[in-house]
């Protein structure tokens, strides 16, 4: 079937308004039972509001890589209510970050925090939950082999549930626990729910020169990758 391409930030935004998809996306990842989702901001910083909240003095040269820098980040917020084995609800603050190209995490910080000084929703409250972030990473890094792994104190490959030991320099300076999704290291393995959630954003069986379509050869075989598939393939309807 043909779908389009998530990895472009109009087609992930669609496809993470719908409820049902997004307590998928994230529950599926966390590995838990999203009970509700409250979406917080769907903005993203201009550069140039990075530029006016910094107090350090930038070259022209900088700027630019600043404005590059900006085109690849894009960020979602949810605060997800958790449904724990014992029956009760937690609340967390959700941070989905697609990456295009690679971004010093230091330069992350800084869009970071235009993002929430720019949208007032984000009140203080909403600070103090505990924060996870998910990183959707359009490059790769080069030390990890996995399409998926979880940073909390250590490394774990979500693939193949088996330790990381060695550390990296990227995600230590990340400073919160995290996920990472590399999409160029998605394989064709559809086995578990992860499996086949990650064979969504797999970057290959493209139709057309800009990557914005693809096709979708798996079966499918669970109700919410079927939900998933159908708004990307009234979307690439949208597009052609």
């Amino acid at each position: 079937m043909t779908i389009a391409n998530p990895l472009y930030d109009t087609i992930f935004k669609k496809l993470m308004e719908n409820d049902r998809v997004a307590k998928f996306f994230i529950g599926t990842l966390l590995e838990q039972n999203i009970h509700a989702l409250q979406v917080i901001t769907q903005e993203f910083p201009n550069p140039k509001d990075v530029d006016k909240s910094s107090s350090v003095t930038i070259s022209s040269k900088e700027q630019q890589s600043q404005e590059v820098s900006s085109k690849n980040f894009f960020q979602l917020d949810f605060i997800a209510t958790i449904l724990t084995d014992s029956g009760e609800t937690e609340k967390v603050h959700v941070e989905i970050q697609k990456i295009k190209n690679f971004i010093e995490p230091k330069m992350l910080s800084n869009f970071q925090a235009v993002h929430y000084n720019r949208n007032g929703t984000f009140d203080y409250e909403k600070r103090k939950l505990p924060s996870i972030t998910i990183y959707i990473l359009g490059f790769n890094l080069p030390e990890i082999q996995s399409a998926c792994i979880k940073l909390e104190n250590t490394y774990e490959d979500l693939i193949s549930n088996k330790m990381i030991n060695h550390k990296i320099d990227f995600i230590e300076k990340l400073s919160q626990d995290c996920y990472i999704v590399q999409v160029n290291r998605i394989t064709e393995r559809f086995e578990t729910s992860l499996d086949k959630l990650l064979s969504i954003f797999e970057q290959s069986n493209f139709l057309d020169g800009g990557k914005l379509m693809k096709d979708f050869n798996h079966e499918i075989d669970e109700e919410n990758i079927k939900l998933m598939i159908d708004i990307l393939h009234y979307a690439s309807i949208d597009l052609s």
